[in-house]
C-alpha cells in the first residue's frame, strides 16, 4: 500500500520513530512542502491508500476526499482535528485515526511568548545584533500582575501553576468552569468573561475551538482590555476575531499580542501580523517539540499497523 506523509516541514518523519513494523507492507512517500492548491495535492497523492497529516496543516474537506477514491486510512496527529470532514470520510468509507501526544510544548511556548512580550526580547535582541541603542526599552514585571486564563483544562492549569510561581495573581473563566475546579488549581474564578478581560494584565487563551468559542474575543471584548494588557493565543486562531485584533493592535487598545496560531497557515508573506511591532508571533510551533513529535510518529506507525491487521485504534468520529 502507498502511504503519503504530508507537511513534514522539518524532514524528520522517517527518523523520529521506527517504521519497521509496517515497512514490508507500506511504501512511504514523504512531502516536506505544503500544498496550497487542492488539485495539485490530489494529483500528488491520488494513488495512496493511506495519508498521514500533521495537525491542521492540510485540511481534508469533502472536496478533497472526493478527489481521492483510493484513500482508505487517514491518520492525523492528535485526537482532535477540526480541519477533517469526518462526515465526508465516513461516507466514503475512510477510517480516520488519531495519535496521543507527549510533552508540554504548548505550555512552554505560551510562557516564552509572555516573557518575550514582557521583556521586549525581540526589540532588545535586534538592537544588540545591529549595534543599535543599548537598553532601549523598560520591561514589564510579572510579579504582582494579574494573569487571566480563558480556559482551565490541562494546558490552562499548567499555565496557572507557572504564573503562580512568578508571583502573579491568576484568575480564570470559561463557560463551564466551576468555583470548585478553579479553587482546586489555586485559581480565582472570574465572575464573567468581561470581568476577566477588564482586570487582567495578560490574557491567555486555552479553550478548545467550537461553535461556542469561535469569535469568543471580538472588538467588544478587546475594547474591555487595558491599554497596557497583552493577549496570548496558542490555542486556535478563530477564537479571536482577526480584523478586530489587528485594529486593536494598530490603535493601541491593547499593548500587544503573542500569537502562535493563524487562520491561514502558512501565514501569507504580506500579512500585517508578520510585521506589527507589538506582535510576537511564531509559526504554530507550540506542539513542535522532540517529545511530541516522537509520540506522534510512534502513534502513526501503531495506527497504520493496527489498521493493516484489521483492528484500527484511536478511531475518530
Amino acid at each position: 500500500m502507498k502511504c503519503a506523509i504530508l507537511d513534514d516541514y522539518q524532514r524528520v518523519a522517517l527518523s523520529m520513530t521506527d517504521w519497521s513494523a509496517v515497512a514490508e507492507h507500506v511504501e512511504l512517500r514523504v512531502f516536506d512542502h505544503h500544498f496550497d492548491d487542492e488539485e495539485e495535492l490530489a494529483a500528488a497523492i491520488e494513488d495512496c491508500e493511506i495519508v498521514v497529516i500533521m495537525r491542521e496543516r492540510t485540511p481534508f474537506r469533502e472536496s478533497l476526499f472526493r478527489r481521492l477514491p483510493r484513500l482508505k486510512l487517514l491518520v492525523t496527529t492528535g485526537m482532535r482535528n477540526a480541519s477533517v470532514d469526518l462526515a465526508a470520510a465516513a461516507e466514503r468509507g475512510v477510517v480516520v485515526c488519531g495519535t496521543q501526544g507527549g510533552g508540554e510544548g504548548t505550555t512552554e511556548l505560551t510562557w516564552a511568548l509572555i516573557l518575550g512580550l514582557a521583556r521586549r526580547l525581540v526589540q532588545e535582541n535586534e538592537a544588540l545584533r545591529s549595534g543599535g541603542a543599548w537598553q532601549s526599552t523598560i520591561g514589564v514585571d510579572l510579579l504582582g500582575k494579574r494573569l487571566g486564563l480563558l480556559g482551565l483544562g490541562h494546558i490552562g492549569s499548567n499555565i496557572a501553576r507557572i504564573g503562580q510561581a512568578f508571583g502573579m495573581e491568576v484568575t480564570a473563566w470559561s463557560q463551564n468552569l466551576t468555583a470548585d475546579k478553579a479553587a482546586a488549581a489555586g485559581v480565582k474564578l472570574a465572575s464573567s468573561k468581561d470581568e476577566l478581560l477588564e482586570s487582567s494584565d495578560f490574557v491567555s487563551i486555552h479553550v478548545v475551538l467550537s461553535d461556542r468559542t469561535r469569535g469568543l474575543i471580538g472588538a467588544r471584548e478587546l475594547g474591555l482590555m487595558r491599554p497596557s494588557a497583552y493577549l496570548i493565543n496558542t490555542s486556535r486562531a478563530p477564537i479571536v476575531d482577526r480584523e478586530a485584533l489587528i485594529e486593536a493592535l494598530r490603535s493601541g487598545k491593547i499593548a500587544g499580542a503573542g500569537l502562535d496560531v493563524f487562520e491561514q497557515e502558512p501565514l501569507p508573506i504580506d500579512d500585517p501580523l508578520r510585521t506589527m511591532p507589538n506582535v510576537l508571533a511564531t509559526p504554530h510551533i507550540g506542539y513542535v517539540t522532540e517529545a511530541t513529535y516522537r509520540a506522534y510518529f510512534r502513534g502513526i506507525v501503531e495506527a497504520i499497523d493496527a489498521y493493516l491487521k484489521g483492528s484500527p485504534v484511536n478511531v475518530i468520529g
